[in-house]
């Protein structure tokens, strides 16, 4: 779901190689929802093992990441902790979702529709307990550095980017990160560099926002921001308010400049949503405004390639060969670390 802002919002494209020698922390639960829902058969059904356990995940973590840590960069996954209790309407309305994405996938198998089931598929993703372990297991494997947020993990990524001097960027498809304050938010970094479409494949690249970019060109402050967000509608409020699209939202916000009488300019339109829609937009605002976030440390552990097999080839059936191919890569990765380290001292 997320807040989408992104007709307003000014970017620009990145190559892998401006990358090289950054440090990125990443949304985990986004990432990894993308990796569940983009990473498919033809069918639309997920990548399993031979016990029919999902995979998707785990292939994505591997192979993307290899392919990131191979250009140089370094990477932070940040995992969710509690939410928010606002975010039980979000919770609800994803369900509601995957139920009617089973029948119309269903219904699409039935007809053998293959397009249709894997458009239907790709909404049925649902990231356990189990899943969300491994993960965290295959990754410290990798030599990727694991945070355990209190809370929302898009908003310890922001925080983190904010206040550390090494970190880069946060890496996120939301553009939630931008009202946590996130300085910079890079959006396809962990998506395929090709993309198939009607007319053949398209290259994906790395697309860079910077909050200060933003603000400048929407001649708002991050206060007036949040309060966009929250009128078109964030996972707090999927709803927002009806009618009010991107670029309205902003000529209120630049209009009204305080959130008070930003929310006051619109208060009939808040009491004449149903019920169950309507929001305390203080309390929303204060979510992004004063997050739960710490300051965490960042422990990058050494390449374990006996777990990875473990991992990947033992328990989940990856291919032995594939998983050896890209063990070398991460060896390589490695060599190249340790004589980084050894330069320093000639």
């Amino acid at each position: 779901m997320g807040l989408n802002i992104r007709d307003i919002i000014p970017r620009k494209e990145l190559e892998f190689a401006n990358l090289r020698g950054k440090l990125v922390v990443v949304d985990a639960f986004n990432i990894l929802y993308q990796f569940l829902s983009t990473i498919r058969q033809a069918d639309g059904t997920p990548l399993m093992d031979n016990q029919k356990r999902i995979t998707s995940h785990l292939s994505g973590i591997f192979y993307r990441n290899v392919s990131l840590l191979s250009e140089g960069i370094k990477l932070v996954y940040v995992f969710d902790g509690e939410p928010p209790e606002l975010k039980g309407k979000t919770r609800e309305g994803r369900e509601e979702k995957r139920e009617l994405a089973r029948e119309r996938f269903e219904d699409a198998k039935s007809r053998g529709d293959f397009d249709k089931m894997r458009s239907y598929g790709s909404q049925l993703v649902r990231l356990e307990d189990e899943m969300i372990v491994e993960s965290k297991e295959l990754l410290r494997a990798m030599g990727v550095a694991v945070v355990q947020a209190p809370s929302e993990g898009e908003a310890e990524a922001a925080y983190l980017c904010r206040i550390k001097e090494d970190v880069y960027a946060s890496i996120s498809q939301d553009y939630d990160s931008l009202l946590f304050g996130a300085s910079r938010l890079i959006q396809n970094l962990t998506l395929s560099r090709r993309r198939k479409t009607f007319s053949g494949y398209v290259e994906v690249k790395p697309e860079m926002i910077e909050l200060e970019d933003v603000l400048n060109k929407l001649g708002i402050n991050l206060d007036q921001l949040i309060c966009l967000g929250i009128l078109v509608g964030t996972d707090y409020n999927p709803k927002g308010i009806p009618g009010i699209g991107q670029k309205r939202a902003l000529d209120i916000v630049r209009k009204y400049n305080q959130p008070v009488l930003i929310f006051e300019s619109v208060a009939e339109q808040l009491m004449s949503l149903p019920e169950e829609d309507r929001f305390d937009w203080q309390e929303i605002f204060q979510l992004f405004h004063k997050p739960n976030v710490v300051n965490a440390d960042f422990e990058f552990e050494k390449i374990d390639e006996d777990k990875i097999k473990e991992i990947l080839v033992e328990r989940h059936d990856f291919s032995e060969d594939r998983v050896n191919k890209q063990l070398d890569k991460l060896r390589a990765v490695e060599e190249k670390a340790k004589q980084k380290g050894l330069d320093k001292w000639f």
